[in-house]
């Protein structure tokens, strides 16, 4: 086994454990809840009961402090649909039922604004905006959607996603062949393929996140570049077997090292029709787009 892959599992156990993994790996996304952990209030009125004393907690909330606590509270009220469009926030009704500041409620409310969930308007208030105002490409947002009610539209939607832009991605990648991406590309087969053997889920979607990740940052597209955090958030939330990508089996790795070999040969078509292969192991996501044709 690699130094790399030695790390990297070793880091993903760690943070499995709660523990803080080594260096940059703490930066590598992966599932941290089963969706029943993230499970919120049905209704505003009780959400002091099941949400509330959000300060006493410990850290948590994937660390973001004290304010992004509360937005990961009041993001998935929203997306739920528990807090439906044109519903006026009050901060001060917000601050006294999960017992926080003032500034912890204005803060967090700016975020959520910046999502396009909530608008703020003189006159009128803070206020629940439709889903059609929403940022549904925001990494939070697609989280949100995907352990709510909304759960099933949003792996349908992801996978469609994907499917228009990762086939692309992998063509144009095999035309910039940077040996130090190529490298990285093979390590996280290998890394892969070690948690694999040894059951280690967590780190095979660690190494799975990077893949995709590195792939649409090598294609040379800046656009499609910026969708490689939204490639890595539907990774993470699939929830189900949409993809190859969604669990460890040997057919995602196979379909992994095709891609490597084609990125490798320079063969853009190969990549292209590889990843549509990974993109295609389940049955469910034949429904949604076409197989690909042997050539």
């Amino acid at each position: 086994m690699s130094t790399l892959a030695h790390t990297m599992m070793t880091a993903a156990r760690s943070a499995d454990s709660g523990l803080a993994g080594p260096g940059e790996l703490d930066r590598y996304p992966y599932t941290e809840a089963h969706g029943a952990d993230r499970v919120v209030a049905p209704a505003w009125e009780s959400a002091d009961q099941e949400l509330g004393r959000v300060g006493r907690r410990a850290a948590g909330s994937r660390g973001r402090g004290l304010h992004g606590q509360l937005v990961q509270q009041l993001g998935q009220m929203i997306v739920s649909g528990d807090l439906g469009a044109d519903r006026p926030l009050v901060p001060e009704e917000i601050g006294q039922r999960f017992e926080v500041s003032r500034t912890v409620v204005r803060e967090s409310l700016r975020v959520l604004e910046a999502k396009g969930l909530v608008s703020a308007r003189p006159n009128v208030g803070t206020r629940v905006r439709p889903v059609s105002d929403w940022n549904l490409l925001d990494p939070d947002i697609i989280e949100w959607r995907a352990f709510g009610p909304q759960r099933d539209d949003q792996r349908r939607e992801l996978s469609e996603l994907r499917w228009t832009i990762e086939p692309l991605a992998a063509r144009l990648a095999a035309g910039h062949g940077r040996e130090e991406v190529q490298q990285r590309l093979s390590d996280m087969v290998e890394i892969m393929g070690h948690a694999l053997a040894q059951g280690d889920s967590i780190t095979f979607t660690r190494a799975d996140a990077e893949f995709h990740s590195l792939l649409i940052q090598v294609a040379g597209n800046r656009m499609l570049e910026h969708l490689s955090g939204i490639v890595s958030a539907a990774l993470q939330v699939s929830g189900g077997p949409v993809t190859g990508c969604d669990r460890p089996t040997e057919a995602s790795l196979t379909h992994h090292a095709r891609i490597v070999d084609a990125l490798s040969s320079g063969d853009g078509p190969a990549a292209e029709a590889a990843m549509r292969q990974l993109l295609t192991v389940h049955p469910e996501v034949e429904r949604v787009v076409p197989a690909p044709r042997e050539h």
